[in-house]
């Protein structure tokens, strides 16, 4: 092993990180028990918020709750310099399932790495020991299985005085971001007609469903008339009351899917609508739009933060396996914070069990599950002082994320 990576930390130095995080196992196997045994769905994790507060708030951070109207949400901070890096920290839980995505090992990763951070280069005294300045910030976001928590602390400004946020997801592999999180943001349309009898005067109504079902194969056709990869379902979750009563009211939900977010805000849901539009004034009807849920980002991939996540796993002996083939469809939150500040979220091997099940709960618990949450908060508080003692690579993602925002 070199005296020095990539970014100049000498190898005393990340020595003494990864000695810092190893002297917290205790605390992250308390949280991910605590966590598991009280497992609390999104936006009602009052016990694991708590839990996170009280512990960081005795290891001297600064707590602020209930961000963007979410009484859940906190944010812990160190102090105010910068740069600022951030932690964040998921906590809600399945509904039936407890903690089968893992996020108790999120927060147990995201507070030791901010704690022992804290500990080793405390952001209230400049230049401690010769070293830079840095505010810790844990951020407590909750709700990912549902609403999003993330997406509505972007909207609020949190991230705005942040420089940098990081994230590690356990699964079955280790991974250094790169996979394929896609741009989301589905959509419930209403048609209204008016109603009649079916059998005794249906010509004096106006067939709600009708427009609905010639809107839905429309949309559905849309897809041979997109560029990929895009993703287009839907359901019509109300067609009508009575079958002998011409129906006056349908509704279809769709989830929009694409990899480039532009893309879906810009072409594909505007072609959606336009069948919508089209179907109702065939049929005499009218019809409403309603996103039903937020605007979910593509995740941007930033090659300096991926670089950093492979060469300190490495440095801890842990192999980064080539990542899997283009596929999938699945939506993160995180997504819409890697378009406003440098962010990436890692995936680590915790477990051989599948996601969202009973199985990869338990996983969570097991030793095999805290030995993988404690390397992975050592992977992500040397990351994280990569950035504040070598300012060029952080400045380097900033760039990417500006080049990234005007399309260059």
């Amino acid at each position: 092993m070199s005296a020095e990576n990539a970014s100049g930390i000498s190898d005393k130095t990340r020595k003494m990180v990864v000695q810092a995080v190893d002297s917290l196992r205790p605390l992250i196997q308390d949280i991910a028990l605590s966590l598991y045994e009280r497992p609390e769905t999104g936006l009602n994790e009052v016990f694991a918020m708590g839990k996170l507060t009280g512990i960081l708030a005795d290891a001297g951070f600064t707590i602020e709750r209930g961000m963007a109207g979410m009484p859940t949400a906190f944010l812990a901070r160190s102090g105010t310099a910068r740069p600022a890096i951030a932690f964040m920290a998921e906590y809600d839980a399945l509904p039936g399932v407890g903690h089968g995505c893992g996020h108790n090992l999120i927060a147990a990763t995201s507070v030791a790495a901010g704690i022992a951070l804290n500990r080793l280069f405390p952001a209230g005294q400049p230049g401690t020991a010769g070293y830079p300045l840095a505010d810790w910030i844990v951020l407590g976001t909750p709700a990912e299985e549902t609403v999003g928590g993330k997406v509505a602390l972007a909207e609020a400004g949190v991230f705005g005085d942040i420089d940098a946020a990081l994230i590690a997801h356990p699964g079955q592999r280790n991974s250094v971001g790169g996979g394929v999180h896609w741009a989301s943001h589905p959509l419930e349309i209403t048609f209204h007609g008016r109603s009649s009898h079916a059998g005794g005067n249906p010509e004096e109504g106006i067939n709600a469903l009708d427009a609905c079902v010639a809107a839905y194969a429309a949309i559905r056709g849309l897809r041979n008339h997109l560029k990929d990869p895009v993703r287009i379902a839907g359901i019509i979750s109300h067609g009508g009351d009575a079958q002998n009563v011409v129906p006056d009211k349908a509704q279809m939900k769709f989830t929009l899917r694409s990899t480039d977010w532009r893309y879906l805000e810009d072409v594909v849901i505007p072609r959606v609508k336009k069948c919508a539009e089209g179907a109702a004034m065939a049929h005499a009807a009218t019809v409403e739009f309603r996103h039903h849920e937020p605007l979910f980002r593509d995740t941007l991939d930033y090659p300096v933060l991926m670089g950093l996540a492979r060469e300190n796993f490495e440095y801890l002996g842990e192999e980064i396996p080539p990542p899997p083939p283009l596929a999938g469809g699945g939506v993160t939150d995180v997504g819409n914070v890697t378009w406003i500040t440098p962010c990436i979220q890692i995936g680590y091997r915790a477990t051989t069990a599948r996601g969202h099940s009973r199985e990869m709960a338990e996983s969570t618990v097991m030793p095999h599950g805290i030995t993988a949450a404690l390397t992975t908060a050592k992977v992500l508080a040397l990351m994280a002082w990569d950035l504040v003692a070598n300012p060029a690579l952080l400045e380097q993602a900033k760039n990417h994320l500006d080049a990234s925002l005007t399309g260059q």
